[in-house]
């Protein structure tokens, strides 16, 4: 069987939507004739933990572990900030701490604060190698920093690499909050010139993604989507409690609050006491503090169900007994092409799914052409309004539909057959190199 090294810095015990790609690719590739071998941080600072995720791993799957230093301790201590999320780097107002240290973290940890995990995790796995080699190296970002320890690995031994974009690098969109100089902006982007260009294949995670990258390097960039497991949806759906239930599942940033849904809400149930009684708004997981206040500002404390962080098959259940599942993404125009990992547990759970974005963005055209759902602008109340009316009609009238899209393609056994076939046709372009070059030598 073929071998594949994964280094990855989001794995089991963290939760969260970064672990879940690599932990479903790694359970299903050894079916595709790949066994894989996982290089993580042995003591991260992971933001949440899901320890549910290791039951999903191939029992003999070997998992190596480095260790990392990082300095959110230090930040947290400095700053008395409650988290390092993104919405606490780009709220407004900051201390002379918080900006002094938001400088620190812009300048001298480029690309990111896991910068320094690089340089050990390179002499572990160069001694690890020479002794268990290994067909190919996927390193899977963010933290894109883990990229630079693929590619010095790959200059180092040969080895096949593709770097994984679960997230686009210089474009992504909270960039734009850190205080960065222009010579820390011009090393970032060599930085992420010098992967594209040094590896093998590109992997990205979207669509759009591939085309952004795909433009900046002649170096071939595939587009492996996330997607779902479809043993995480066996059996038959969880019944309803007869409540009106819009669903999210998943961090509700401060940055990604649809303050214009809050006010179509509000009006429907001004219009209609039945709504207003049978209106639920269930939150699984984080919840930013001004999303909750936006929603009693619009009359809606009462109709909310908050039910904290959860493991991941909780979220599953709460996606599967919803009325309606609900997707804002962050409101920044830079978002568009990125595809959240929960839309595509979204489709599997077979709820409507309001999406609010760009609608000509990546997550539209999923919604659009898995009959999933509608994606409505930011401000477009109309397009929000007739989606929930048209459901509450149902509702009345004794249920909603579950949507009946093809969505085939997303399942986790679909895009890991894809994966394996990448893996494949990478180390046989880099054979037919070598027999190439050695024909050529020899003539």
């Amino acid at each position: 069987m073929k071998r594949v090294l994964v280094i990855a810095y989001y794995w089991p015990p963290s939760g969260g939507s970064g672990v879940q790609r690599w932990v479903k690719f790694c359970k299903y590739l050894p079916a595709e004739g790949w066994e894989p071998v996982v290089f993580a941080p042995l003591n991260a600072d992971y933001p949440s933990l899901d320890p549910s995720f290791e039951k999903e791993l191939p029992e003999n799957l070997e998992v190596l572990r480095g260790k990392i230093w990082e300095p959110y301790a230090a930040y947290r201590k400095l700053t008395g900030a409650r988290s390092t999320q993104v919405t606490e780097i780009s709220s407004g107002k900051k201390t002379w701490k918080q900006r002094l240290s938001l400088w620190i973290r812009a300048n001298l940890f480029v690309p990111d604060p896991r910068v320094g995990w690089v340089k050990p995790s390179v002499k572990t796995l160069r001694k690890y190698l020479t002794e268990h080699p290994v067909d190919a190296i996927v390193t899977t970002g963010p933290p894109h920093s883990v990229h630079l320890i693929g590619q010095k690995l790959h200059k180092a031994t040969g080895i096949p690499w593709i770097p994984d974009f679960r997230d686009p690098w210089s474009r992504m969109y909270y960039l734009k909050y850190l205080p960065m100089t222009a010579g820390t902006w011009a090393k970032l982007r060599a930085q992420e010139q010098a992967v594209l260009d040094d590896c093998n294949t590109v992997l990205a995670c979207t669509p759009l993604v591939q085309e952004e990258f795909q433009a900046q390097t002649k170096t071939p960039v595939a587009c492996i989507t996330n997607g779902f497991d479809e043993e995480d949806f066996t059996g038959p759906a969880p019944e309803g409690d007869g409540r009106f239930n819009i669903t999210h599942t998943g961090l509700f940033a401060a940055d990604g609050n649809p303050f214009t849904l809050w006010k179509v809400l509000k009006e429907l149930a001004a219009e209609d006491p039945w709504f207003k009684e049978s209106l639920r708004l269930r939150l699984v997981g984080k919840v930013d503090r001004e999303v909750l206040d936006a929603m009693a500002d619009a009359g809606l404390q009462a109709n909310v169900v908050a039910l904290g962080p959860c493991d991941h098959a909780t979220a599953v259940r709460e996606q599967r007994s919803a009325t309606l599942l609900l997707l804002p993404l962050r409101n920044d125009a830079q978002y568009r092409p990125i595809l959240p990992g929960k839309l595509f547990e979204y489709l599997a759970a077979r709820r409507p799914v309001l999406g609010i974005g760009q609608a000509d963005g990546a997550m539209a055209r999923v919604l659009h052409d898995a009959q999933a759902g509608v994606t409505a602008e930011w401000d477009d109340a109309a397009a929000m309004k007739a989606f929930i009316a048209a459901a509450w009609k149902q509702f009345c009238e004794g249920s909603v539909p579950a949507t009946a899209g093809d969505i085939g393609p997303y399942t986790r056994r679909a895009t890991t057959h894809a994966l394996a076939a990448l893996l494949d046709s990478v180390i046989l372009s880099v054979d037919s190199v070598i027999l190439s070059e050695a024909k050529d030598l020899k003539e």
